[in-house]
């Protein structure tokens, strides 16, 4: 078999409802796989206000929004119809990015028609209760996790530190790389803009202090601010630039007044924006890959991260930027007054992420999962099975 001759059906918790990185990796993945000429055909609960339009064909999943994070739907169950249009599409695979219920029902279904699961892991579902009050609970999402993940043919995840954490886990014995690109025809130094930033109350010599990505507590805004407290207490120089937006603006915007707010960016603007910060700030844990911390490196960004998942695997320690105890406050302190004191380390470690953001090509990357469908395709049609 060929990637040419390929049917994937593809479960997803959120396809195109709300932009964020794990969706838009998935539609390059279908795009990819489209342009190859294999046949994709994409379940996802949709809403009527769709951040963008899908790459390829899109059928909507029975579900409700999720309580307290109305933007999100959260799928209830596949039904008869939604079962009937995965026996006449008759897929080579399955391929599911989401644990949730409907994820579920399909590795069922896939299971007693013999046909093979791949996972894809995009962010730490463990660990969100924590920034919730409810950390007590964790143990139980790792072992039903475990349970899910055992249940597959493979895995997939986006970097070398997140495999080795699902390992530790005991997620799977088969977990393969997935990791994610860049296009660089928007993400570029060249990007910068001092203009922009002047309108926005950043003056050319002012250091700027980035956050990137959805204001919500578990992208770790609260250590975010905390530190910004930090470099106010020292009476270190700064100003904050906020690229996005989220249910957790308000709280974000009162613990750090010298931000400037520009709210969602996309395309070209996105990549002027990220550009146009001096330093990246990413504090977050819950991160499997880390898009923005390569779309900052791709701009010539240094970034001071939380050594976790994702961000450990991408960011060179001292080379292209620093990482962090998670939530270790005078530590990223440090790490940011040094940049304030030294423009010229700054703008090394900058470049030395550009450079190292050259390897991650987006066709070569998805290439790889594909490689991964015909893979375990393969070792089913040999009489491979799961190992749960």
């Amino acid at each position: 078999m060929d990637v040419t001759d390929l049917r994937v059906a593809l479960f997803s918790g959120n396809y195109n409802y709300v932009r964020d990185g794990a969706n838009q990796a998935l539609n390059r993945l279908v795009d990819y796989l489209l342009r190859q000429g294999a046949q994709v055909r994409v379940y996802s609960p949709t809403t009527d206000t769709p951040a963008f339009e899908p790459a390829g064909e899109l059928i909507s999943l029975p579900s409700v929004p999720i309580p307290g994070r109305g933007e999100y739907q959260f799928s209830t169950h596949l039904g008869s119809a939604i079962k009937a249009n995965l026996a006449e599409f008759d897929p080579h695979v399955v391929h599911i990015s989401s644990p949730d219920v409907a994820g579920h029902r399909a590795l069922t279904w896939a299971r007693k028609h013999d046909i093979p699961v791949l996972a894809s892991v995009h962010t730490r579902f463990e660990t969100y209760p924590r920034y919730y009050g409810l950390g007590f609970v964790e143990p139980a999402f790792v072992a039903i996790l475990r349970r899910f993940y055992q249940r597959c043919d493979a895995i997939v995840a986006p970097s070398a530190s997140m495999i080795e954490e699902l390992r530790e886990q005991g997620m799977h014995h088969d977990i393969g790389t997935w990791s994610r690109g860049v296009d660089r025809s928007i993400f570029s130094p060249e990007k910068r803009d001092l203009a922009w930033r002047r309108s926005h109350g950043i003056a050319d010599d002012e250091m700027a202090i980035g956050f990137l990505g959805r204001l919500v507590l578990e992208k770790g805004i609260d250590i975010f601010a905390e530190t910004m407290v930090e470099l106010r207490r020292r009476g270190v120089p700064h100003k904050v630039l906020v690229i996005g937006d989220g249910p957790a603006k308000a709280f974000f915007a009162d613990k750090v007044p010298e931000a400037s707010f520009v709210g969602f960016q996309q395309g070209a603007d996105l990549g002027r924006a990220v550009a146009s910060m001096d330093v990246l700030l990413n504090p977050s844990v819950t991160e499997t890959f880390g898009n923005v911390t390569l779309e900052a490196m791709a701009c010539g960004v240094p970034v001071v991260a939380a050594n976790a998942t994702g961000a450990s695997s991408l960011v060179m320690e001292g080379e292209t930027g620093h990482l962090v105890p998670p939530r270790d406050v005078a530590a990223y302190a440090d790490r940011l007054t040094a940049y304030a004191e030294d423009p010229d380390l700054r703008r090394a470690h900058g470049k030395a992420g550009a450079r190292r953001a050259d390897a991650f090509d987006w066709d070569t990357i998805n290439g790889a999962v594909a490689d991964t469908y015909l893979r375990i395709i393969e070792a089913r049609r040999g009489g491979a099975k799961p190992s749960a």
